[in-house]
């Protein structure tokens, strides 16, 4: 597994560097997509560290905080 390094931002943790590698994994994209992971990480950690009813209200679930973040360049 490649290792994101995030500047003044938060840092990686397992957990959401799995969800996004899995993401991309599912695209085909793999390693080419690490420029922009590491522009969007701390808005994927950010909204991964939200309770479960904090992202109900977002109208997001765990599952679609990686899709959700990049929805604007893939599709949701």
């Amino acid at each position: 597994m490649s290792q994101i390094i995030i500047h003044k931002g938060i840092r990686p943790t397992n957990a959401v560097t799995a969800m996004v590698d899995q993401y991309f994994a599912g695209m085909g994209q793999g390693v080419n997509a690490y420029l922009l992971t590491r522009s969007r990480y701390n808005q994927i950690a950010r909204l991964n560290a939200k309770s479960d009813t904090e992202l109900a209200a977002l109208n997001l679930t765990r599952e679609n905080i990686v899709p959700h973040v990049f929805g604007d360049l893939f599709g949701a």
